[in-house]
């Protein structure tokens, strides 16, 4: 049985025939154009509230010049690190009755018309967990008042961050390392300009190499499982004396496509080889797997951006701040102990 409704459809013409004015005046004031007066915008607002329209988040953007709408830039979803973040972003965004547009998933640098999305949407700000952001997309977001905040990355210029001491943690793992008597390390990296992966990088071998380690190979992950096998299998096919007794992985997804590919070639983890990683993601704890990685402080990183977006979407003039919070080790079954 088809339903028909016995309310005709509302539009920008009955709209406009309710309301007095022209369609092209109701028009302008539903995009909250200030030549429309204020008066007339709520007037406007309200009738399309009350026709089923628009929602009421909308009639409160017209009177105050907000959206309640929030960008979302998101990682690739290869790696379940963020898919842990969206979760929680998700789940303090609710609490707070923020709402978010997802403007961009996966790798590869923010493109102007993600940037221009903010500003077509009339975005009251945006939120980046992955990606950096070009100088250009930096300078429209500055100019037209749409305050960024970068979660799990460190700003270059006209924005706000949080994120875990990154250095701090690849310093941990090394000294873990150290202490069970390694001294052979290979270090899979990112291969990109991501700040997470370089200082990372950059902690462990400086801690490594100062405590008298060696760092015989590196390879580049790309930051996703593949890359990780592809390195495990080098590793794997090294001569014996050749081959390092340890490996050091810049996140979680690369690390366990290290252990698969040294198991799959027959060394066994960690008795033959020892493997970390970083993120502790839920799946990298498994049993299966069960590696040694530095964990991220999510619930306090998300908190923290959030304070920092609202602060200024509140107060525009607000300077920019780079928060860095504290993670911690995981020591688990993918490295030997002494």
């Amino acid at each position: 049985m088809e339903l028909r409704s016995s309310r005709p459809r509302t539009t920008i013409v009955t709209l406009s025939q309710q309301a007095g004015v022209s369609a092209s005046t109701v028009s302008r004031a539903l995009k909250g154009d200030p030549r429309i007066s204020l008066s007339v915008r709520e007037r406007i607002a309200r009738l399309a509230v009350d026709a089923g329209y628009m929602p009421n988040a909308l009639a409160r953007t017209l009177s105050s010049g907000r959206s309640g709408l929030l960008g979302l830039v998101l990682g690739p979803s290869s790696n379940p690190f963020y898919a842990m973040l969206l979760e929680e972003v998700v789940a303090q965004s609710a609490e707070r009755g923020l709402r978010f547009l997802i403007l961009h998933a996966g790798s590869g640098p923010i493109e102007d018309r993600t940037t221009e999305a903010l500003l077509q949407y009339q975005m009251d700000g945006c939120l980046i967990t992955s990606a950096d952001m070009s100088s250009r997309a930096a300078e429209i977001c500055a100019a037209n008042g749409v305050p960024v905040v970068m979660i799990n990355r460190v700003p270059r210029l006209h924005a706000s961050s949080v994120s875990c001491d990154n250095a701090e943690g690849g310093a941990s793992i090394a000294q873990h390392l150290l202490e069970s008597g390694h001294r052979r390390a290979a270090v899979i990296h990112t291969g990109g300009a991501s700040s997470n992966g370089i200082d990372r990088e950059r902690g462990f071998i400086e801690r490594f190499v100062t405590a008298g380690g060696c760092i015989t190979s590196t390879f580049d992950g790309r930051s996703v499982y593949e890359g990780g096998h592809a390195a495990g299998y080098e590793i794997a096919a090294m001569a014996p004396e050749r081959r390092p007794d340890c490996v050091f992985a810049v996140s979680d997804v690369i690390a366990m496509g290290v252990v698969d590919a040294l198991r799959k070639a027959g060394l066994t983890v960690p008795t033959d080889i020892s493997v970390a990683g970083f993120d502790s993601i839920p799946e990298a704890a498994r049993a299966a797997y069960d590696i040694t990685s530095f964990e991220q402080p999510i619930v306090a990183m998300v908190r923290r951006g959030l304070d920092l977006l609202v602060d200024r979407i509140a107060e525009p003039a607000l300077p920019d701040e780079a928060i860095i919070l504290r993670g911690r080790l995981i020591p688990r079954g993918s490295t030997r102990r002494g």
